[in-house]
């Protein structure tokens, strides 16, 4: 479904991304790795469009968007959780969930009901301000806001960071439901190995902005582990 090929970027004159090589299969989920500061969120923000490619290839439904705007992902059928969740605290839940209804292409004018299935808290809250949910609540509305678009790709930046256990394990189901019952392809940065085990069924490990290793979450061994992961 998305093909990453050979993706150059830069800040500035420091040249962050070199070369990336990324498949992320349809119907599948695919796990990016890597310690901090190794380019993880700067390649998802570069196959987000949010920031310039210098070279290369990204492959969407076989057309290649790169240099395209931002604002086209949507529409497509992109859905992004950025690192963060950056939802808008002074509106409601549901205001919050309402902003993606543009991009869809049935028009809809209210938030599917299949939303507050997924994360029945956000029901029970859809009239308070997002910036008075906790961490956990704020990242699955995070996360249903990224749905309501009805994504065929779904990009994720760490979304368990900083959340309770519970909420940790609730979000893991919803992408392990959407991806295997529902057929979604599901694309995360994530740090935490049993998490990325339990759902994923790839792997990809960047380290000093170069993709080093991928395969089957099955090949990720400890010799893997030790030199790219442990920190």
């Amino acid at each position: 479904m998305l093909e990453v090929r050979a993706i150059n970027q830069f800040y500035g004159a420091s040249h962050t991304l070199w070369d990336v090589a990324l498949s992320v299969p349809q119907g599948q989920c695919t796990c990016l790795m890597g310690r901090n500061g190794v380019g993880k969120t700067t390649l998802l923000k570069a196959i987000m469009g949010l920031l310039p490619v210098a070279s290369g290839e990204l492959q969407y439904q076989n057309d290649n968007i790169a240099g395209r705007p931002a604002s086209i992902r949507a529409h497509i059928g992109i859905g992004y959780v950025p690192q963060g969740r950056e939802i808008f605290s002074q509106l409601t839940v549901e205001e919050n969930l309402r902003i993606g209804l543009p991009a869809r292409k049935d028009k809809l004018r209210d938030v599917p009901e299949t939303i507050y299935d997924l994360f029945p808290v956000l029901k029970k809250m859809r009239h308070r301000r997002g910036g008075d949910l906790s961490g956990g609540q704020q990242q699955q509305l995070a996360i249903g806001r990224a749905l309501v678009v009805e994504p065929k790709l779904l990009i994720l930046d760490e979304p368990t960071e900083g959340i309770q256990p519970n909420v940790v394990r609730e979000i893991g189901d919803v992408i392990q439901r959407l991806n295997q019952e529902h057929g979604l392809t599901v694309l995360l940065v994530e740090q935490k190995l049993p998490f990325a085990r339990r759902i994923a069924q790839r792997f990809c490990i960047l380290d000093r902005g170069r993709a080093v290793a991928a395969g089957a979450i099955e090949q990720l061994d400890q010799s893997l582990i030790q030199r790219y992961l442990v920190v």
